[in-house]
């Protein structure tokens, strides 16, 4: 089993980088994915370990489980991706995450 991919990323990002990821695993995310994850990330707190949002993106070539929290008072948004079992999604994950992490 490999380590999660762990990062932050700017929150106007997130809806972005979950389609990014859905797609290399054969998921389709849509607007009712994107509804559920802004609701379960609303509450979130990056700094309680019982305060973090996980949503699986069950795709047809594998699963990845994305955990998120927002900071406090912040606008950034901390990521931890597991099941990505591959070392091409393994970059493209951690890509992706400097990437939004990025202004």
């Amino acid at each position: 089993m490999t380590e999660p991919i762990t990062g932050w990323i700017w929150g106007r990002n997130l809806r972005a980088l979950l389609e990014l990821l859905s797609h290399y695993t054969g998921y389709t995310f849509d607007e009712t994915d994107w509804v559920t994850v802004e609701a379960g990330v609303q509450d979130t707190d990056d700094e309680a370990p019982d305060g973090w949002y996980s949503y699986p993106l069950v795709g047809t070539s594998t699963t990845l489980e994305v955990v998120l929290a927002q900071a406090v008072g912040g606008e950034e948004v901390s990521v931890s991706v597991s099941g990505a079992s591959t070392p091409e999604l393994q970059l493209r994950t951690d890509t992706l995450l400097s990437a939004f992490a990025s202004n």
